[in-house]
């Protein structure tokens, strides 16, 4: 017999690895973000072509490698934090596993730049399909530079399952703000195809997390920040108000590492109970500091998902500090006249209060209105009152008075009761007015809302129950559906145009979908520094409601999921219809009602919604008999 199992080529290995790291574009970034990080670098730019497809490029002025160092850090398991055993149960660096670089170097063709600091001279190395091609001396800046280009040239299979431009570039935009959130002590830069999308300054953390995700958040944030012996929390959570329908302003950071943990998303759901609703999300930054040793991020090839030796205590821990800082927020805030020294110098304050003032101030007309006499809870008991004839008001031959036209006041009368009535068998006017609803007979044919959310409506063989959103969505879904493929929808133009400032990674995303929004009505126009000019929307659309229908519909269509692929104009009419659908909860016309009820079964798919959800419920009569028996 011959033997079969053979140790695979180094390139091959690498590219099985790859697979773990590298899924794509955004993997690289991450990876190569954190290098730079981990370098020390004070200034790190990212440039990017293609979505990443065609060139990562990642730059920094860190201390740089030595000749040696630069061609070490390509072969598998090479790193420098890593010494024994135990260095990996206290990491506190970003990258460690030493795997990132022989995975990108597998994958795409790598040109390497660095120069140690202090260094004369740099060195140059070009990697091809983990063959080092060229290596050599070079003139270069301190730190280093290092580009990915043509990534999965060389496995055609992972390139074609890449998604639009659009969505890779949302990755990397994902990747790069969790990076730079995480080090607002460092400058970052992000460029795609030449045009700069973040300039991210130096500063503190909050300023850091306005310049992210956007200016209208300053006065919106609530500052987090509890310590103790086993871990310290600190951040920013947002004002209820800014809670979304859709998931995407939440970080959470262990030592500085971006997580997912569902576990601790929950904590915190909790803790903004009864302040959002039970199906929106809240923004939070929150920072969690402990000892590594409490800690293993090793469970994960992108350590996204970590573990926590105590997660009780970390939910308990996390709920308490995010309540205790809404706490805050929502106290009475109290008068300190230190605040503002010119308080110290009104006369009320400086000057004393004299015997003469005191004799003067008591003949007042003020004072004598809070004297006892004057009192609510004092009766004069010497002087004629009215009251005496307080039991006439419970005169049987003296009702009280009805206002005309009113059907509370004539239910009293009729409702009135003798003194002479047991208490517990008197008539509340307000069961007098359901008697009355009941004997009251109303137009049969016109729907009624129910609970603000749906519609019941009576047909021949029973009723309907229509969900008022979902039926909706579908009407608008079918109408944005003929608008693209037959002819576009009327826009409504705006009398004032409004500006529309938007967070870089919006701005970028909002650029692409132009074409496609004008065919459904918008009319916007780029404006420079991430601004767009809103000369008009949909007509119908509500005038006074473009800006936030568009942030709405950016927000649908960046966490629209499905499990099928299909195309981005189809993603862009779904979250459309759904964004601008007629929410739950909001009171309808019996016009309205029935409108909504004459275009849905107008349509050529009226019983569900674009997403599979049922529009409507029938009953039938026979039904309805067996279930009463």
């Amino acid at each position: 017999m011959t033997d079969i199992i053979n140790l695979l080529p180094d390139n091959i290995a690498n590219q099985i690895a790859a697979g773990e790291v590298i899924q794509r574009p955004a993997s690289a970034v991450k990876e190569l973000l954190e290098n730079a990080v981990d370098a020390g670098a004070t200034e790190i730019q990212l440039i990017i072509r293609d979505a990443g497809k065609e060139l990562v490029q990642v730059i920094d002025n860190g201390k740089g490698m030595s000749e040696t160092d630069a061609r070490m850090c390509f072969e598998r398991h090479a790193t420098s934090k890593i010494q024994t055993i135990d260095d990996l149960f206290s990491i506190r660096t970003m990258g460690f596993r030493g795997e990132a670089l022989a995975s990108i170097a597998a994958v795409s063709q790598v040109e390497l730049k660095t120069r140690l600091r202090g260094a004369d001279i740099g060195t140059y190395i070009e990697i091809d399909n983990s063959a080092v091609r060229k290596q050599e001396i070079c003139q270069t800046a301190e730190g280093t530079s290092i580009a990915m280009k043509n990534l999965f040239f060389n496995v055609p299979a992972r390139r074609n399952f890449l998604k639009s431009n659009a969505a890779e570039m949302r990755h990397i935009v994902d990747e790069f703000i969790r990076v730079a959130m995480a080090f607002p002590q460092i400058q970052f830069t992000l460029t795609s195809n030449t045009q700069q999308l973040f300039y991210l300054e130096k500063g503190s953390l909050k300023q850091r997390v306005i310049a992210i995700l956007g200016q209208h958040y300053n006065a919106r944030l609530v500052s987090v920040k509890e310590t103790t012996d086993y871990m310290d929390v600190y951040g920013f959570v947002g004002k209820p108000e800014t809670a979304k329908k859709t998931r995407g302003d939440q970080f959470f950071f262990v030592n500085n590492r971006f997580i997912k943990s569902p576990y601790l998303h929950h904590a915190i759901m909790n803790a903004f109970a009864e302040m959002i609703p039970t199906d929106s999300y809240p923004l939070y930054v929150l920072f969690i500091d402990l000892d590594p040793g409490h800690v293993d991020i090793n469970v994960h090839p992108t350590k996204q998902e970590i573990k926590f030796d105590d997660e009780k205590v970390m939910y308990a821990f996390i709920q308490s500090a995010v309540k205790h800082a809404l706490a805050q927020f929502n106290i009475t805030p109290t008068l300190d006249f230190e605040l503002d020294p010119g308080i110290q110098q009104l006369d009320a304050v400086s000057k004393p209060f004299t015997e003469q003032q005191q004799a003067k101030s008591v003949n007042t007309s003020l004072y004598k209105s809070f004297t006892q006499a004057n009192q609510a809870h004092t009766i004069d008991t010497t002087s004629s009152s009215n009251l005496k004839h307080w039991k006439d008001l419970y005169d049987i031959g003296n009702p009280i008075a009805a206002p005309a036209n009113d059907t509370i006041g004539r239910i009293q009368e009729e409702a009135r009761f003798t003194t002479s009535a047991p208490v517990e068998n008197r008539p509340s006017a307000a069961s007098m007015i359901d008697e009355r609803w009941q004997d009251t007979t109303i137009d049969q044919k016109v729907p009624v809302q129910v609970h603000q959310q749906y519609i019941l409506s009576q047909i021949k063989s029973g009723f309907i129950l229509i969900d008022q959103q979902a039926a909706h969505e579908r009407i608008l879904y079918e109408r944005y559906q003929r608008a693209v493929q037959e002819s576009p929808m009327a826009t409504q133009q705006s009398l004032f145009p409004q500006t529309l400032p938007l967070p870089p990674a919006d701005a970028a995303l909002l650029s692409e979908m132009l074409p496609d929004l004008q065919v459904l009505g918008y009319d916007l126009e780029p404006f420079g520094n991430n601004t767009f000019v809103v000369r008009g929307t949909p007509a119908d659309i509500q005038s006074g409601n473009e800006q936030a229908s568009i942030e709405g519909l950016l927000e649908q269509f960046k966490n629209f999921s499905m499990e099928l692929k299909v195309p981005r104009r189809e993603q862009l009419i779904r979250s459309m219809a759904r964004n601008n659908s007629i929410p739950s909860g909001k009171s309808l016309s019996t016009r309205e009602m029935q409108n909504i009820i004459d275009e849905l079964f107008a349509c050529s798919m009226p019983n569900a919604a674009p997403g599979g959800k049922y529009t409507y419920i029938s009953f039938k009569l026979t039904d309805l008999a067996k279930m009463f028996g």
